[in-house]
């Protein structure tokens, strides 16, 4: 699955378009190498061919022209009618020199033999016999140098008839029997490569010589020389080139042929194509080897590259989700030194800044918890809490609670009990962040306020009673429409000013910012005496707003946990107008 998934997307593109920028180069390198070497080898072998061919046709020539040469000797000196002992004895020795020669008969210049030597016949000397109209001499006295066809003896040795005459008249002619199985000698000596050689046909394609003598011998059987023939006919003209064809055991073979001047043979020399074209199949297996290896570390290269290239991609990929996904503290770690690495830096600084960015977002909404929004967003533009650590410090603390709530919460089903009491805290909870005041706690019906801390602020008794009027009016409000549904409770706020000791209290997965002194006790206790409508606040939160808001002594009141009375003053929520909190938010 895992392999399936990498083989997709910009691995797959990135590895097939590397692997053809260096797989397609070699092979085309490879074919073009391939083909050129194929050309010039063939070209070599052509030439080849051709060299070994004319040569052995020069041999064959040689050959021939040795033996006519030789008889040229019998006709460089006039006849006279006198019997020529020189001449019978020289024909002798040559016979003896020349073994290809079986018989030998001298003419003298009237057409009459004077002399017929022979190595299986009898000699005749000066048998004067006319020969005048044979057809070697007239055919000798046309052309200086006679070559009849060639003639199997009894169906097996070629033979050849060769006649010559002298420059003049009077020196006669000799003709000659040749026995060609003696070329032999010539054409086994001719070797091309390790098994190519080469072999003669006449005129009409019968073969007279070739390495294999029991050929020759049944050269004159149309069987035997009809393959010779085809490889003949498959060359066709000189000059074209080498030719391919078949030889009798059907295997494939390059040919060239030359004609051998005078006897108008023709030499072919044949060599097997697969051992012609061996160095062809060497370089082929050559080239195909290295464009399997090129084509290897092509795919090797390509895959490396193709890693190279994706797995960067791959870990932003997995770095940018587990970030996506919450993880700020994840790092992506990609050590290119290019533009991927600056982009997983780009990448780790975003995190960084999305950690430090959640950070403050708990952090607010910790301090939202007991602060109001503005003033927590000003705690934390500050970016100072130290004002949360616990210190003594001058606070008016408020507490409220409904009147009759226990009777009325026991009288009703919980659900409704649960609507009242949101309804309740709604409009309180408005008021307190209306007013920058810190809601310290709620239970119930009751709750605690805390104005001037943990941020002080300006005319914080003042703030307090404002804020005291507001949630009266808010509440009273609301009490009227549960009274015409029918429940019967009220709602009283009582007020102390005072030194207190504030901060956070609690263990590390909770913490609350409370207040602790006396001043809560008696806030407390004021809004434990305070009646429906009333609002309670204590002689130092009197002086405090004395002449700036209606107050009424209401008397000195014995408070539980105080030893003495304390004078008690009340202000009507009614007689004081709706009035904004100044400079709410503000931290001095």
């Amino acid at each position: 699955m895992i392999v399936r998934e990498r083989f997709r997307g910009l691995f797959q593109k990135y590895l097939l378009v590397l692997f053809m920028a260096v797989a397609i180069p070699l092979a085309v390198n490879g074919i073009i190498e391939a083909w050129f070497g194929y050309r010039d080898q063939r070209a070599r072998l052509d030439q080849l061919l051709g060299v070994q061919a004319t040569s052995a046709a020069a041999e064959i020539h040689d050959f021939i022209f040795g033996i006519t040469n030789q008889l040229g000797w019998f006709v460089q000196v006039p006849w006279s009618d006198e019997p020529d002992e020189r001449r019978r004895t020289e024909a002798l020795r040559l016979l003896r020199q020349a073994p290809a020669i079986v018989d030998l008969a001298l003419i003298d210049h009237k057409g009459l033999e004077r002399l017929y030597v022979s190595r299986i016949g009898l000699n005749r000397i000066e048998s004067r016999a006319d020969r005048s109209a044979d057809p070697a001499v007239v055919g000798a006295r046309s052309a200086q140098v006679w070559f009849s066809d060639v003639s199997y003896h009894r169906g097996s040795e070629p033979h050849l008839t060769v006649a010559v005459v002298g420059n003049r008249p009077s020196v006669g002619a000799v003709v000659a029997e040749v026995n060609l199985k003696l070329i032999w000698d010539v054409i086994s000596a001719i070797k091309v490569g390790k098994s190519g050689f080469a072999f003669v046909l006449d005129r009409p394609g019968r073969l007279i010589a070739h390495p294999d003598i029991s050929l020759v011998l049944r050269g004159a059987e149309e069987a035997t020389s009809r393959p010779f023939r085809i490889i003949r006919d498959a060359i066709g003209p000189a000059g074209a080139g080498f030719a391919t064809s078949r030889d009798a055991e059907g295997r494939e073979i390059a040919a060239v042929a030359a004609p051998v001047a005078g006897p108008d043979w023709t030499v072919i020399v044949e060599q097997p194509l697969s051992e012609a074209y061996a160095p062809i199949y060497a370089a082929l297996w050559r080239t195909a080897t290295l464009l399997a290896a090129g084509t290897i570390f092509a795919a090797l290269l390509a895959y490396a590259l193709a890693h190279r290239m994706t797995e960067p991609i791959r870990v932003l990929e997995e770095g940018t989700e587990r970030i996506g996904a919450g993880s700020f503290d994840h790092r992506i770690s990609i050590e290119t030194g290019d533009e991927f690495q600056r982009l997983a830096n780009s990448f780790n600084k975003m995190a960084a800044e999305l950690a430090l960015g959640q950070e403050h977002q708990e952090r607010i909404a910790k301090l939202k918890r007991f602060l109001a929004p503005q003033v927590a967003d000003l705690v934390d533009r500050a970016g100072d809490d130290s004002v949360l650590d616990g210190r003594r410090a001058e606070v008016v603390v408020i507490f409220c609670d409904l009147r009759g709530f226990t009777a009325f919460s026991a009288a009703l089903a919980p659900e409704e009990v649960m609507n009242v009491l949101s309804e309740y805290y709604e409009v309180l909870g408005k008021a307190i962040t209306q007013f920058a005041a810190t809601l310290i706690s709620f239970s119930g019906d009751g709750l605690m306020v805390l104005v001037n801390a943990p941020v002080p602020v300006e005319e914080p008794a003042l703030r307090a009673v404002d804020l005291a009027v507001e949630m009266q009016k808010s509440v009273q409000r609301l009490i009227a429409g549960w009274r015409s549904r029918g429940y019967q409770v009220g709602f009283g706020i009582g007020l102390a000013s005072g030194a207190a000791t504030v901060g956070r209290i609690g263990y590390a997965d909770r913490f609350d910012y409370t207040a602790i002194g006396s001043v809560v006790n008696l806030a407390a206790r004021l809004c434990a005496s305070a009646a429906d409508r009333e609002i309670l606040i204590d002689a130092e939160v009197a002086e405090r707003v004395r002449g700036k808001r209606p107050l009424e002594r209401l008397g000195d009141r014995q408070i539980k946990g105080f030893d003495e009375a304390i004078p008690v003053f009340g202000i009507s929520f009614d007689t004081v107008a709706d009035i904004k909190p100044q400079g709410s938010g503000v931290i001095r």
